[in-house]
């Protein structure tokens, strides 16, 4: 088994860890908190006291951490200094693509081996090892990259070249974002125009208007399969991560000059909502702002 540096045991990080140490692999952990470390230590994972140490002598390093400026800062700051030249540095935080391209090309310039590799799935799928792995990176280190991946995830695709990963990620979930938007506005005139959502959700769910956010994240509780709707639209993914999705989508248009009149409105929503406090909640819970019922 191998000795697996793991940075960043958040929501998402710390199920990820746990289902490596379950596998048998010396899992050794680090984060700044002291809960999200506990959690770590009680799914079998080793605390250690920094970031370095974590890495000092690990032949897999991963990163689960929030921004490109996590990213950049620990890499630079802590892990090019101490990991082993042989190491493979895996970063499956969701970033922008240019500072993704950044760290891969500081890594390479070390001589060290890099892939980003940004999930689909949620906690759920954290915890059940069940994630999307999107990755960019070379087809050698993607090949040396793709077993210990899969133990935390049910696909793992290679992209294509450094930077891929998080392009494809964040184009993803621009679908995700939109596509839930126009689920939410048609369960809330569905409702308006007298149809029951239950009928509607048969109709559609089986029709040409169906997509994921409809037949398996429906936005409405007792429709469909369990979602978050169910629980008050807590747990799953935060409305909060998908405005970050959503503005790295925008800005990464921008960047090269694409139109995205869908993504840019589904951005300019999801800030509203967590404009007005929403940004917790899951981001099915953009029905409540469209259909007016939405109280902080």
């Amino acid at each position: 088994m191998a000795t697996v540096g793991f940075i960043g045991l958040g929501n998402m990080g710390g199920g990820m860890a746990a289902n490596l140490a379950k596998k048998g692999h010396d899992v050794r952990a680090f984060d700044l908190s002291k809960d999200a470390l506990d959690r770590a230590v009680a799914a079998g994972c080793l605390a250690v006291g920094s970031a370095a140490e974590a890495v000092a002598d690990a032949e897999f390093v991963v990163t689960m951490l929030p921004a490109g400026q996590h990213v950049r800062a620990v890499y630079e700051n802590e892990i090019f200094g101490a990991v082993p030249a042989a190491a493979l540095l895996l970063d499956c935080s969701t970033i922008d693509v240019g500072t993704a391209k950044a760290v891969g090309a500081a890594a390479a310039a070390k001589g060290l081996a890099m892939v980003d590799a940004p999930v689909s799935g949620g906690i759920a799928a954290a915890n059940g090892g069940t994630l999307t792995f999107m990755v960019g990176g070379s087809a050698e280190h993607f090949a040396r990259a793709e077993p210990l991946l899969a133990l935390m995830g049910k696909a793992v695709i290679h992209a294509g070249a450094n930077g891929s990963g998080q392009a494809a990620k964040i184009v993803n979930n621009m679908i995700l974002g939109a596509t839930m938007v126009a689920t939410c506005e048609a369960f809330a005139l569905a409702q308006k125009l007298g149809l029951d959502p239950q009928t509607f959700f048969d109709i559609s769910s089986k029709a040409s208007g169906q997509s994921w956010s409809m037949t398996s994240y429906c936005p409405l509780p007792g429709v469909g399969p369990e979602t978050p709707a169910d629980r008050d639209y807590e747990g799953g993914f935060a409305a909060g991560l998908m405005l970050k999705d959503l503005k790295l989508a925008v800005e990464a248009a921008q960047g090269v000059g694409a139109s995205v009149p869908m993504g840019g409105a589904a951005e300019h929503l999801y800030q509203a909502f967590a404009n007005l406090g929403g940004a917790g909640k899951d981001f099915s819970a953009i029905i409540k702002l469209l259909d007016g019922s939405f109280k902080a």
